[in-house]
């Protein structure tokens, strides 16, 4: 018997109510937890009702919330950048001050990074010629010398083009050895002011100016602004998601150290699309591991509408918690930073202006981007979308061996229960 819960579930995933119901069957089997989807809509609900409280809201239209949750953002970001001495992501002094700001409030992470001696060895191996041509270097010896290695070894990503990264500078990671690994800190770091001329296409593409390099243990930031509404604060966002996805992988290549195929391991966890397949035992309760956000490239991708949970949003879960917690160091008493408490997965259809209903993401990450995007009137869900069934999976495992789990299955891109 399909109950209404099931099919409001089945709604916002956009997946066939059969395939809810069967997955609650299982699990229920598995972990002797019964009506769990009744109870994750019920406290949806709850969510949702409570925050259109405090945000207000009268007539419960999309525009209306949708309005009331920008204007928050923006209010917040104000707080963030003004608070840090009216950052800009443009200035050198006040992207570090907002890296400062988050090394001072959380604990350092340790990860399994490639050590700084076989880095420099790979560029010896293989000189990266636009770097060198870049920085005005005849040799890789000069450079390394006079440059900072990690700037180097970022400008990879953004100075050489893909094919030589790939089918040459890469492969020499076919050779690496656990031993060429050590222990060391997370570090966040701004590019300096020479890379600002080379990193602007990147920045242009991506939309954004962070990225990180998971097997060197490194997030840097590119001094460059885009000159849009919540910058600053989807600038943490995104810094606080790769510091924790960065500590997530190094996990992973730590716990296959020992293995004989660790090089293998390592390059194919790097490639990031794993491809994990269900077996054909309609039986079997299986979870897929879906390492990207498919709906960013084909949101009909047949991928979404199984069950499977995603490691973003994971990172994106931490980096949330991270931002209540800054946001409430940071504010005047007039602001409430734990309204986005646990909202990663809630959302829920309002109808519009038009009469139509519409899905709207109390998530605050996809909130973030849509404002980013707002002048292309470009609205975001999938951050929403994706935390829900990561959400399911936590309600019958707890959050913590959720995580774990993950972890132990990425290389096969599948849980079989």
């Amino acid at each position: 018997m399909i109950n209404k819960e099931q099919e409001k579930i089945a709604k916002i995933l956009r997946c066939p109510v059969e395939t809810i119901v069967s997955l609650e069957e299982k699990m229920a089997k598995i972990t002797h937890k019964e009506n769990a989807i009744e109870q994750l809509i019920k406290e949806n609900d709850s969510i949702v009702s409570d925050r259109l409280e405090r945000l207000g809201i009268k007539n419960k239209k999309t525009e209306e919330i949708y309005s009331a949750i920008i204007k928050k953002i923006i209010i917040e970001d104000k707080i963030f950048t003004q608070k840090l001495g009216n950052v800009s992501a443009a200035k050198i002094e006040d992207c570090q001050r907002v890296l400062n700001f988050i090394q001072n409030n959380l604990p350092p992470l340790y990860g399994f990074f490639l050590k700084k001696e076989k880095a420099e060895e790979l560029f010896r191996k293989e000189p990266p010629q636009k770097i060198l041509a870049y920085l005005g270097y005849l040799s890789v010896n000069e450079m390394l010398q006079k440059e900072d290695l990690e700037e180097i070894f970022a400008a990879l990503r953004f100075v050489e083009d893909g094919d030589w990264l790939n089918n040459i500078f890469f492969k020499q990671y076919e050779n690496l050895t656990a031993e060429d690994f050590e222990t060391r800190e997370v570090k966040l770091k701004v590019l300096s002011e020479k890379w600002r001329v080379a990193a602007e296409k990147f920045v242009a593409k991506k939309y954004h100016n962070i990225s990180h390099l998971k097997e060197f243990g490194v997030i840097f930031v590119i001094p460059i602004s885009l000159n849009i509404p919540g910058e600053i604060l989807r600038m943490f966002t995104l810094i606080l998601h790769y510091y924790y996805e960065v500590k997530f992988y190094s996990d992973i290549f730590k716990q296959y150290s020992d293995n004989i195929d660790f090089s293998q391991k390592l390059i194919t966890i790097l490639k990031g699309d794993l491809g994990g397949k269900l077996s054909n035992d309609s039986s079997k309760c299986e979870w897929l591991i879906i390492q990207q956000y498919l709906a960013k490239d084909d949101e009909n991708d047949p991928r979404l509408f199984i069950p499977h949970i995603n490691p973003e949003a994971i990172h994106w879960y931490k980096a949330g918690k991270d931002i209540i917690n800054f946001g409430n160091l940071l504010k005047d008493d007039e602001e409430d930073f734990d309204f986005w408490k646990d909202l990663d997965w809630v959302g829920d259809f309002f109808v519009n202006n038009e009469g139509k209903e519409e899905l709207t993401s109390f998530n605050l990450i996809d909130n973030i981007m849509t404002l980013v995007k707002e002048k292309e009137r470009i609205k975001y869900l999938y951050h929403h979308q994706e935390a829900l069934w990561n959400e399911i999976f936590v309600k019958y495992f707890g959050r913590e061996e959720s995580e774990e789990m993950i972890k132990q299955n990425l290389l096969k891109g599948v849980i079989q229960l």
